[in-house]
């Protein structure tokens, strides 16, 4: 069974934001609690960390790309605001490859999958993501996959 420190340690987090005055930390804690119980919920499991550091993930994608929405609308305010809530959510993800370790795993493992040809994109995303499931955001790993076997095409 996975582990499950995640949940106890945001929750430790919410109470001294609330004891400093951290409004913006203590909200955006509260609501990644919220969407950990909603997960609970609707899938009727009990969540553990890979599952939480999916749903984590999942909300500084969409602040991301509220953040540019908000950018493209000339609303700073808005947009300072989602990228603090980017803040306080990654820091609680595990450490994030860098751009240059994950072109080094897409190319290791395009040897290994013998992947030639863009046919072979799928196989290879699907090696890479359970591969790196956490540690890396998988836009980037895409970006960098399909470049790499264009390249080697070429």
């Amino acid at each position: 069974m996975a582990e499950n420190n995640l949940l106890p340690l945001i929750q430790e987090k919410i109470k001294s934001s609330m004891k400093e005055g951290d409004k913006l930390s203590t909200s955006t804690l509260r609501i990644a609690i919220s969407e950990f119980k909603k997960e609970e919920i609707d899938k009727k499991i009990v969540l553990d960390d890979d599952i939480a550091i999916g749903i984590l993930q999942r909300m500084i994608k969409q602040r991301k790309e509220s953040a540019s929405q908000f950018k493209k609308a000339g609303r700073e305010d808005l947009e300072l605001k989602e990228e603090s809530e980017i803040e306080i959510l990654a820091t609680f993800l595990p450490d994030q490859l860098s751009e240059i370790e994950l072109k080094q795993i897409v190319a290791d493992q395009i040897q290994v999958l013998e992947a030639g040809s863009i046919k072979d994109l799928g196989k290879l995303m699907s090696s890479l993501s359970e591969q790196l499931k956490g540690k890396a955001d998988m836009s980037l790993v895409a970006k960098l996959a399909k470049e790499t076997i264009l390249k080697e095409i070429n």
